[in-house]
């Protein structure tokens, strides 16, 4: 791809209002990102955030947008069930895309996806901010250098009371989103991207009955046994009063260390590592202050380190990580967990894609 700019079309406002977000990357002189079109419902608020934002195209119709010559990539923030759809449609547009977590809801359209880019040869990245966010590459690096050893166990948890975010996003409840792909995906992506492929599920599940209209299980167990014989557990509680912890912690267990990272929106987020070759096994504690930004949330940092990311891999022509076999093979792991608790057995998540 050339050096000019990179026209952006973005489908979805989604719960971090996107639109606003993805503005910041104008702001950032070695991004070439420009926002061009949106798509978004209902109409009224479509135009007034194109309007707000300058975006110089606005529709309710996705198929308008991905049409568009002025548009080389799209970015997905619809609803989870609707990512399938609109990804496919900008694909087969021959537009490169960013979808957020979850890429898909099942496993045939994450096949289809996974088949979609290979023919196409374009550009996929699955948006899983936490990839991108300090504590996740920090924790990356120490892996991969070997300073934590050979991986033992890991382990990650998202817990979230849902109530306030049903009140703001009526979607969750009609459609209703399914929170084994909203919310688990991104612990089972997250301690994936450190253990590799998962062998086996086995998972329970309960419904937490505290949003009586949601209609599906919202708190599950997960226990995983991986390729590599690593094992793991992955935590997603979202029909719960929020617990004294932090939303979001991931685990890596080796045979030379152990580290503990957490993350909460908009509040200092840390590392904890006890190493093995310090006789006092003291713990080392790395304090990561929020990353202030204009985004909801305080997701703005690490969009604009994936869509660096992205920019590159457009430029030099490498495969975007997390890319679709990633996406993919995260829900086929949550497909997997459904099954097992539909059985009660151990269930293999499929890998072959």
């Amino acid at each position: 791809m050339g050096r000019g700019s990179i026209n952006l079309g973005v489908i979805g406002m989604g719960l971090h209002n996107m639109a606003s977000t993805l503005t910041l990357l104008e702001r950032e002189p070695d991004l070439r990102f420009r926002l061009t079109a949106m798509c978004a419902v209902p109409r009224e608020a479509a135009e007034e955030c194109a309007r707000a934002f300058k975006i110089p195209f606005c529709t309710t119709d996705y198929r308008e947008l991905v049409a568009r010559k002025d548009v080389d990539a799209v970015a997905v923030y619809s609803p989870d069930h609707l990512h399938a759809e609109h990804c496919a449609a900008a694909l087969e547009a021959g537009k490169h895309v960013i979808c957020t977590k979850p890429m898909v809801t099942t496993l045939e359209d994450a096949k289809r996806l996974v088949s979609l880019v290979r023919r196409t040869k374009l550009k996929f990245l699955v948006g899983q901010t936490m990839r991108f966010d300090r504590q996740f590459q920090t924790a990356h690096k120490l892996l991969s250098d070997g300073d934590l050893g050979e991986l033992i166990a890991l382990e990650s948890y998202y817990v979230h009371d849902m109530r306030p975010v049903f009140g703001f996003t009526p979607w969750r409840l009609t459609a209703p989103q399914d929170l084994m792909y909203g919310g688990c995906v991104h612990s089972i992506d997250v301690i994936r991207a450190f253990g590799g492929d998962v062998a086996s599920v086995h998972a329970n599940a309960r419904k937490g009955n505290l949003t009586k209209e949601y209609p599906l299980a919202d708190n599950f167990f997960i226990n995983l046994q991986f390729a590599s014989g690593v094992i793991g557990r992955v935590s997603g509680l979202y029909g719960i009063v929020h617990p004294p912890t932090p939303m979001m912690q991931f685990g890596i267990y080796g045979t030379k260390g152990s580290l503990q990272a957490e993350f909460t929106d908009n509040q200092p987020g840390q590392i904890r590592l006890v190493l093995d070759k310090l006789a006092d096994h003291k713990p080392m504690v790395s304090i990561f202050e929020p990353e202030r930004d204009l985004s909801a949330y305080g997701h703005g940092a690490t969009v604009i380190r994936y869509m660096r990311h992205f920019q590159d891999c457009l430029d030099s022509g490498r495969e975007p990580s997390p890319g679709v076999v990633d996406g993919a093979k995260a829900v086929a792991v949550g497909v997997a967990a459904w099954e097992s608790v539909r059985t009660g057995q151990v269930t293999k998540p499929f890998n072959a894609f």
